[in-house]
């Protein structure tokens, strides 16, 4: 009857890692919209995804030392909605610095910043926000490097201490340095001078 498409997208989220979240545009290349929909919500009646919000699905990961399944990532979540909506974001205020390990805090909302609409999302005792921003602020620059941006913003020039840059220097691999010192050249003037000593691009 379905012509077999339920069975591939059974197949694709089984092989997926735990945790993984899923939308319906994931699996475009098995069926249309209405079927994948469809499957997704049969999927999850039966245990092998759940859902999250509307249109937003995760394969539930299962901690052994805690005995109970590992709440969603709110990450995740941002990130397929914005693969689902094809908004552009980037972490923004606590939650860059948790992200990155800066803080430990845990943050009341999840804060984006988004070529998209004002929108937020809650589920559980989760809430998700997306800021509308002009598209200078984030076009062009991968995920990494909004991110250390926009943690440092949050910063401020007068708290970014060696141990930080030490920390973020260890978070970035070799390539996402690079990407840094090549994408960043338009922050503000101290901003990209950390982001130098950070990547080894001139270290004061």
């Amino acid at each position: 009857m379905d012509n077999g498409y339920m069975q591939k997208i059974r197949t694709q989220i089984l092989s997926s890692e735990d945790g993984t979240v899923f939308i319906a545009s994931d699996f475009a290349d098995i069926a249309d919209n209405a079927a994948i929909r469809q499957a997704l919500l049969r999927l999850s009646q039966s245990g092998i995804i759940r859902r999250i919000i509307r249109g937003v699905y995760e394969k539930p990961k299962y901690s052994k030392l805690l005995d109970e399944y590992v709440a969603v990532s709110p990450d995740a979540v941002a990130k397929a909605l914005a693969r689902s909506y094809h908004w552009t974001i980037a972490p923004c205020g606590n939650t860059a610095l948790n992200l990155l390990g800066i803080s430990t805090q845990v943050t009341a909302v999840w804060s984006y910043i988004s070529d998209g609409p004002y929108k937020t999302y809650e589920w559980n005792s989760t809430k998700l926000e997306f800021k509308h921003r002009t598209n200078k602020e984030i076009t062009g620059l991968s995920y990494m490097t909004s991110l250390v941006i926009h943690a440092l913003k949050t910063l401020g020039k007068s708290n970014v201490t060696p141990d930080i840059i030490q920390t973020l220097s260890e978070k970035l691999s070799d390539n996402e340095k690079q990407a840094c010192l090549k994408e960043a050249t338009e922050a503000t003037d101290w901003v990209y001078d950390t982001i130098r000593k950070m990547c080894g691009g001139g270290t004061q």
